[in-house]
């Protein structure tokens, strides 16, 4: 090598070998942004082979508040000497996921839920840790990492107030350089799907909530990210269009192998979308599992519900001892009973009375969810 600018030179050792760089897929590059060479317009995404598309490690956020003292007094020596708390919104959290999965991400209010999902969009800088997304750090807001993601919030509007929806996806479509054919199919599968075909000529101020939060959804997916990440999409709708929007996602996750991290606080949302869970309580993950798991490591109980040929009553059998009596009438009872005592309460019900119906059930994943928060 030549002498460089400070003067000190340095010389390769011709026996030194190299290390051969990582595989990657698809490693064309247009405008600075990886793309797929089979892509129209560049919208695959550069990454090396077996690393998951999302990987956090370590991710911290905290936050320095002022603790003022209640009164007038308290506010004038604010004034002079003040006292500082940090607080943790996320705390060490770690988890990864990979290419088209749909995750979902748990916790009560103020867990650090919406706090992870900003720093992952880079609207947030964390405190400590790292974090990968598509190969990107989130909080460098690199151009090429923009275009490959979308954030959902659920309490807050993208799309312009005053202009039809219509003319908000054109300006949306503009920004991403998205060709007018392309654009214009992916409006009308969209929103003939989400229903709101004949909604996108309507001011957004004037459509209801489910309709607005369908063409939140339209233009947070015009773009076909490749990572989404939604924070209470289906807050405050109605059974139908939540119903819709659960739908769409589903489809939209199998068609485009989309890699979506959800978070939600209705259960139905959860069980109907996402095979795996992350719980984050107090800023930190303590569980990170099959849906299914969740049952099987906190709920300790199964319904039996027990129905009878005719209205003779229970007399024959002390329901009391067997488990937890959650109703009675004269032709049905409901009992709440230890996992591990289940086939032999059946067998006592079953021998002892005139069944006519039966049934053994989980307990609501809500109620155990629900159960776990209390606990902490």
């Amino acid at each position: 090598m030549e002498a460089n600018s400070r003067g000190f030179s340095h010389k390769m050792d011709p026996t030194l070998k190299i290390a051969d760089p990582p595989r990657v897929e698809s490693s064309v590059f247009d405008g600075g942004r990886p793309v797929n060479p089979g892509s129209p317009r560049g919208e695959g995404c550069c990454r090396i082979t077996g690393v998951a598309l999302i990987d956090v490690q370590g991710l911290t956020r905290s936050f320095r508040t002022y603790k003022k003292a209640p009164g007038f007094s308290g506010a004038l020596k604010g004034l002079f000497r003040r006292e500082y708390e940090t607080v943790f919104a996320v705390k060490d959290v770690s988890f990864k996921v990979e290419e088209g999965e749909f995750v979902g991400f748990l916790g009560p209010n103020g867990a650090g839920k919406t706090t992870t999902l900003k720093m992952l969009a880079g609207l947030l800088y964390p405190t400590s840790g790292t974090a990968s997304v598509l190969g990107y750090v989130p909080w460098e807001r690199a151009d090429g990492y923009r275009r490959q993601f979308a954030l959902l919030l659920g309490q807050k509007n993208q799309l312009w107030w005053d202009l039809p929806a219509r003319d908000s996806l054109e300006l949306n479509g503009r920004i991403y350089g998205l060709a007018p054919e392309a654009f214009r199919r992916t409006v009308d599968e969209m929103s003939e799907l989400l229903g709101v075909r004949d909604k996108l000529s309507t001011a957004v101020r004037e459509l209801s909530l489910g309709e607005r939060m369908k063409c939140e959804l339209i233009a947070a997916l015009l773009h076909q990210p490749k990572v989404l990440f939604l924070d209470e999409p289906t807050i405050g709708l109605d059974v139908v269009s939540q119903k819709v929007v659960r739908e769409f996602l589903r489809e939209h996750n199998r068609q485009r192998k989309t890699t979506i991290l959800l978070t939600s606080h209705y259960m139905a949302d959860i069980q109907e979308l996402c095979d795996r869970v992350i719980i984050i309580d107090r800023g930190t993950v303590f569980f990170d599992g099959r849906l299914a798991e969740i049952l099987d490591r906190f709920a300790g109980f199964k319904i039996i519900t027990v129905t009878l040929e005719q209205a003779s009553g229970f007399a024959s059998v002390p329901l009391a001892e067997l488990g937890e009596v959650l109703e009675q009438s004269s032709a049905l009872a409901r009992l709440k009973v230890p996992r591990e005592s289940v086939i032999a309460t059946c067998k006592v019900l079953l021998d002892r009375l005139p069944v006519k119906d039966f049934a053994v059930e989980e307990v609501p994943i809500e109620d155990i969810i629900r159960q776990v928060f209390e606990r902490r």
